[in-house]
């Protein structure tokens, strides 16, 4: 028996009209809607037959159908859950005889339909249709907002504060959603109140039941760098490029410009003519003082710019330890240094050098303490006097491993040296470090560390026993920790965060073949 269907054109008007208000595709509609008819004509004709629904997506006209599967009653097979044999079930399977009165040339494994007629629509029916198509489209609405949002992290959004729960601010995002911005990433001193527009960065998005969560953020450094792109065209178009940026929210910040224009004042096109393009960032930023700074592959130029608005006098820099001592005049210290030490902790963070300031009383003192401990070393592991030591400081040596390795010529070139007192500081330097590498090596079997963290060659040796002193006994121990844990152990004096971070990785990496991209994955 076959029963004719109507075309419904209201019925596709109506479709197109949800799915044009709820931003969603048509045929996400079309879709509930159908599964709304197969489960009301299932509650008309039976829950144990499988029923489906379609809507000709040209016409309107609904087809309800019977679904049977085309099987060998002699030969179902076994649950693949219970291991027991599949029982025949007239409601949902055919034989292919059973099947030919739907289709001809039916086989095993195909679904042959038995149409039915489309069921009436009263009004438990018409509930249960609207409830259902509710939910669906819902779940859809909410899938549409998270892809979209999702594929908007790192981008600024626009809203109204809706309400505000414990300091944590709800926001309206343009109707379409709920942003949240939790109080730690609000600007401090900021007050808001319901009603008040807000700019914030989409920081994260993460699925939820009711509609997708929204993690806004207004001190990450990424909101004042895109606050930058909107205000100034030139980053826009990439003519000028920002390298780092390093925030105190709310009080001072730092950004490093550059461009390969060198027509291009990379730093005042940012200013503006009288601040005209930063102000807006500034005011946005609740008042923060913002230095915009010239990047530089250099360095020392580098750090002597992010030192602004400090005047610097003289830079040494270490590239093995990653550290830079800024000296200044004494009237420059305090500016140098920043309100609780705020500048030079900017400037640490856009650079991402360690850097040391000091005024030239203190370097020069600093300076004569480093050659007197060097020549106590070297006098001491060499065996040799102080005019020794001190020819040794003066060329440039400052360890022992230096002396035991370097080429021998570049030893016996010191004035005053031969080849032959060369041979012999070079020999001296070798037992010294080999009596070093066993006392290492005792004390590391004694308090129980394994030979991979002994022979961790990223941090120095008396920190490797400090690990072990604190229950760190292998490779994979450290690994294990966040960096948190190891400047915890170590003391923020001993180890900075960054350090920290970069000695873990490298744990990882050694220990479990953890590079830094599978990391951040």
């Amino acid at each position: 028996m076959s029963f004719e269907s109507m075309p419904r054109q209201d019925l596709l008007l109506a479709i197109e009209s949800l799915a044009s208000e709820k931003q969603i595709e048509r045929d996400i509609v079309i879709e509930s809607l159908e599964a709304a008819i197969a489960r009301i004509a299932r509650q008309k004709f039976g829950e144990e037959f499988n029923i489906a629904a379609t809507i000709d997506r040209r016409n309107g006209a609904i087809r309800v159908k019977r679904l049977f599967d085309v099987v060998d009653a002699k030969n179902l097979g076994t649950d693949a859950e219970t291991g027991e044999p599949i029982e025949f079930n007239s409601d949902t399977m055919v034989t292919v005889d059973g099947a030919k009165k739907y289709a001809a040339d039916a086989k095993i494994g195909d679904v042959v339909e038995d149409p039915l007629p489309e069921p009436e629509f009263g009004r438990m029916a018409f509930q249960t249709a609207k409830q259902i198509m509710t939910a669906r489209v819902r779940d859809a609405e909410k899938g549409r907002q998270f892809e979209e949002f999702k594929d908007n992290i790192g981008d600024i959004v626009n809203g109204v504060v809706r309400r505000i729960e414990f300091g944590n601010v709800f926001v309206d995002i343009n109707g379409k959603a709920e942003g949240y911005i939790k109080s730690t990433e609000l600007i401090p001193g900021e007050k808001m109140q319901p009603g008040d527009r807000v700019r914030a960065l989409i920081m994260d998005v993460a699925r939820s039941n009711s509609g997708p969560q929204i993690f806004l953020t207004r001190t990450h450094p990424m909101f004042m760098e895109k606050l930058f792109v909107q205000e100034v065209p030139e980053i826009y178009e990439g003519i000028i490029k920002i390298k780092s940026i390093a925030r105190a929210p709310g009080s001072h910040a730092k950004i490093a410009v550059q461009t390969d224009d060198p027509s291009i004042d990379a730093v005042g096109m940012t200013v503006g003519m009288k601040g005209t393009r930063i102000q807006p960032v500034v005011n946005e930023c609740h008042g923060e003082k913002i230095d915009v700074i010239l990047y530089s592959e250099d360095p020392a130029v580098f750090i002597v710019n992010a030192m602004q608005p400090a005047k610097v006098a003289k830079i040494i820099v270490d590239e093995d330890t990653h550290t830079a001592a800024v000296i200044v005049n004494e009237d420059q210290q305090s500016l140098a240094i920043g309100r609780r030490g705020q500048n030079v902790r900017l400037a640490s963070q856009l650079t991402g050098w360690n850097i040391d300031v000091m005024n030239e009383a203190q370097e020069h003192e600093k300076r004569a303490k480093e050659f007197k401990e060097k020549t106590e070393l070297f006098t001491r592991g060499l065996d040799v006097d102080d005019m020794v030591a001190h020819l040794l400081i003066t060329e440039g040596f400052r360890t022992i491993e230096e002396i035991a390795f370097v080429e021998l010529s570049e030893l016996s070139s010191i004035e005053g040296f031969d080849m032959e007192l060369a041979t012999e500081l070079q020999g001296r330097a070798r037992i010294y470090l080999d009596k070093l590498e066993s006392e290492y090596k005792d004390k590391g079997v004694a308090l129980g560390m394994k030979e991979d963290l002994l022979n961790f060659d990223f941090i120095k040796r008396d920190t490797i026993l400090k690990l072990g002193a604190a229950g760190i006994k292998s490779l994979e121990d450290l690994a294990d920790l966040a960096s948190d844990e190891l400047v915890e152990i170590l003391g923020a004096d001993n180890m900075s965060e960054r350090l920290a971070g970069r000695v873990v990785m490298k744990a990882r990496e050694l220990a479990y073949g953890i590079g830094e991209t599978e990391e951040q994955e």
